[in-house]
């Protein structure tokens, strides 16, 4: 009778559809480590479309030290192996079915890396960026280039956005969505008028925001439905020399111009744990100083990681 038993319960005749729900539950390393190599059936669901939808990357981040030259990083060799297996691993596995890539905030991807995922994700919706120090110009407008559907992007704020928005503007039709992790200024604020006037969502939490960026950001992106601008420190610059001032709340105009949105938020409180990070921080919020999934949280829900 054990004989029998033991002979009908072979791994390879167990459902698919049962195992990938099981996978499901896996995180990347788990799914990566060799699960498609037991036998012929956990092999194909290894490679089912739905387990990688969602490839979320955030588990590995950089082991780094600042530098004062560019890239002004120095990114441990062993950590960067450990991000290249894994993701050509899961990559090989994902067969192009990609559409949502999350990486962690401080994993300093290379040029080399962004290319390789962007050629194996031409399916790709949404990403969650990391890091810009190893990324260069040619890098992240070659893997735009590679992204038609691309519809939302979460990333550190960088210092000369125009190229960025306008390979955006040309590839990518369907973009609708966008958070900045960083400072927002009025030349990035132009930047969004200029190439993305049609952007439906936009989050700047957590950072320095200019007065008159918010202006621009309210007037020039004409089809903007959702703002948030949570935990930010509002800054209004006055006539040159004079110093720069911090608003404690919104005027009256501004007020007027966010009426037009179908959802604002906001909160500039005392009393709030986070604006006083912002504040903290001088508005470039240190996100290595807190909680873990911190960069995570979005007060927008389709934004949140």
């Amino acid at each position: 009778m054990d004989e029998a038993y033991t002979d009908s319960r072979k791994w390879e005749d167990m459902d698919i559809d049962i195992l990938v729900k099981v996978f499901q539950n896996l995180d990347i390393f788990e799914l990566t480590s060799g699960v498609g190599h037991v036998c012929r059936t956990w092999r194909m669901a290894a490679f089912d479309p739905w387990l990688w939808k969602k490839l979320d990357m955030s588990l590995l981040k950089s082991n780094f030290i600042k530098i004062p030259l560019e890239p002004y990083v120095y990114v441990d060799g062993r950590s960067d192996k450990t991000f290249t297996r894994v993701l050509k691993i899961a990559l090989n596995l994902s067969r192009g079915n990609v559409s949502t890539l999350i990486f962690h905030y401080n994993m300093y991807v290379s040029d080399d890396q962004l290319l390789y995922t962007a050629e194996r994700c031409p399916h790709l919706k949404r990403l969650v960026m990391p890091a810009w120090n190893r990324i260069k110009k040619t890098g992240i407008c070659r893997a735009v280039q590679m992204w038609p559907n691309l519809e939302s992007l979460t990333m550190p704020s960088i210092s000369n956005p125009p190229y960025l928005m306008e390979e955006i503007s040309k590839n990518c039709q369907k973009f609708t969505e966008l958070k900045i992790m960083g400072p927002c200024d009025i030349l990035f604020a132009s930047t969004l008028a200029a190439f993305l006037p049609n952007l439906k969502v936009l989050s700047v939490r957590c950072s320095v925001l200019f007065k008159e960026a918010l202006v621009i950001i309210l007037e020039g992106i004409k089809g903007l439905e959702v703002l948030n601008i949570s935990h930010c420190m509002l800054v209004e610059v006055g006539p040159q020399p004079g110093p720069r001032r911090v608003l404690t709340r919104l005027d009256k105009s501004i007020l007027e111009k966010t009426s037009r949105l179908k959802k604002f938020v906001t909160c500039m409180s005392d009393s709030c744990v986070v604006c006083q990070r912002t504040r903290n921080d001088e508005g470039l919020i240190r996100w290595y100083k807190y909680e873990e999934d911190f960069w995570r949280v979005d007060e927008v829900s389709s934004l949140a990681v």
